[in-house]
C-alpha cells in the first residue's frame, strides 16, 4: 500500500487537495491536516483530487464522510473529481454522491465555483 500523501493548493474561490496514495485508515492525519490547511482561507469549497489515488478502502470512506461532516458544519461545499469509474460507482452505492458534486477535472469544477 502506498502512504497517502496531501497537498493543498489554493486557487482563487477554492482550495485544492490532490491525493496521492492510497486512503486508509493510516492516511487520517495527512487527510485531517489538508483539510485543516485548506478550509484555513475560507474557501467557497475544497476540491478533492482523486487523480492520483489507488485505492479507498472502508477506513478510507469513513475518512472521507468526516470531512464531509466537516465541510456540511461549516457550509464549506466539497468537491471531488478525478474518481476513476469503480470508485464513482462506490460513491453512489453509499450515497456520498448525494452530498459531494463531481466533476471531470479540476478546470470545469473550479469554473463552477468561482
Amino acid at each position: 500500500m502506498a502512504t497517502l500523501e496531501a497537498t493543498v493548493r489554493q486557487q482563487p474561490h477554492a482550495a485544492v487537495i490532490d491525493l496521492k496514495g492510497d486512503i486508509d485508515g493510516a492516511g487520517e492525519d495527512a487527510l485531517q491536516k489538508a483539510y485543516a490547511q485548506a478550509v484555513a482561507q475560507k474557501p467557497n469549497a475544497v476540491l478533492l483530487n482523486f487523480r492520483d489515488v489507488g485505492y479507498i478502502n472502508s477506513k478510507g470512506i469513513a475518512l472521507i464522510v468526516m470531512l464531509l461532516a466537516q465541510a456540511r458544519k461549516s457550509g464549506t461545499r466539497l468537491l471531488t473529481t478525478g474518481l476513476s469509474p469503480h470508485y464513482v460507482e462506490i460513491f453512489n452505492i453509499t450515497r456520498l454522491s448525494d452530498f459531494m458534486k463531481f466533476y471531470p477535472d479540476e478546470a470545469s469544477a473550479l469554473a463552477n465555483n468561482g
